[in-house]
């Protein structure tokens, strides 16, 4: 929702800044620079990126319309989660968690929590390392390691997006002057024309320069750091997850292996101890 709203007062204060000037707004309207314009962009990112980027990029685009779904009630939930594996964990052993880790989509603990049952990358996520536990991994220095590599791989991955929209963000001003300079080579086969006719190609010719700009930095260029902060959201989470793991590898109980997991957040998103406590207290016992 926010991000149509920042689009509409884009719009709205650079046309609506011209037409107060006096401009015509029917000058802007030139669809064919906007299709060398847009037509170039989008081709040199096809050139530029392979499929999986192309895919992810369509995917990101509209995770940004609908928002992050990353706020204090989603993370009362993953600390609700994690208490209740650790607890079952302490309470019956840790093989009493292979039933859930290896079929979440039918565990009665997982259908518990509803929305983070629906995100696959932290269900993996989490459940790999359950399962590693139960299978006997003991070092937490050595998952540790092996969790860092994994986040740090997450990243490369996540940043493949925002890094080639930014990109296609930084080329756009140049694919502008292209346009113009089309426009302007068009407008010199029309020497021999009146003034007003040349005024009005001159004009149009400047329009690419115009847009090329006005879509990189007023649309494409914010879009990448929405995407940016998107996953940065989802990466956080992941992290979350993984100071819970290690401390509960440590011996400690569930009710500070989830203090960890829970210092580990951001404070604007980060729950307080009460509420997490409250939210604990009114889980079912395992």
């Amino acid at each position: 929702m926010l991000i149509i709203v920042g689009a509409v007062v884009v719009v709205a204060c650079v046309l609506g800044g011209y037409a107060a000037m006096g401009g015509h707004l029917v000058v802007l309207m030139q669809p064919f620079e906007l299709v060398i314009i847009g037509g170039a962009a989008i081709g040199a990112f096809i050139i530029a990126n392979p499929k999986v980027v192309l895919v992810r990029a369509g995917r990101s685009v509209r995770r940004i319309l609908k928002g992050s779904s990353y706020d204090k009630e989603s993370y009362v939930e993953l600390l609700s989660v994690l208490y209740q594996l650790f607890k079952l964990a302490k309470t019956k052993g840790m093989l009493a968690l292979e039933s859930h880790v290896e079929n979440p989509a039918e565990s009665s603990l997982f259908q518990q929590f509803p929305s983070f049952a629906e995100n696959e990358t932290a269900m993996t996520f989490l459940c790999d390392y359950l399962r590693m536990l139960t299978l006997g991994t003991e070092n937490p220095h050595e998952v540790e390691a092996l969790i860092d590599e994994e986040l740090e791989t997450h990243h490369s991955e996540y940043t493949q997006v925002s890094s080639a929209i930014q990109t296609m963000a930084d080329g756009l001003p140049a694919l502008g002057i292209v346009a113009a300079v089309l426009g302007v080579i068009k407008t010199m086969g029309a020497i021999t024309e009146p003034p007003e006719v040349l005024g009005q190609l001159i004009g149009g010719a400047l329009v690419g320069t115009f847009l090329g700009v006005f879509l990189s930095y007023g649309f494409v260029g914010p879009m990448a750091n929405a995407i940016k902060a998107l996953d940065e959201a989802e990466m956080k989470y992941l992290q979350c997850i993984r100071a819970g793991l290690l401390a509960h590898m440590q011996g400690y109980a569930p009710a500070v292996s989830v203090e960890f997991a829970r210092k580990a957040l951001l404070q604007i998103d980060r729950p307080t101890f009460y509420e997490v406590e409250e939210a604990v207290q009114a889980l079912p016992p395992v």
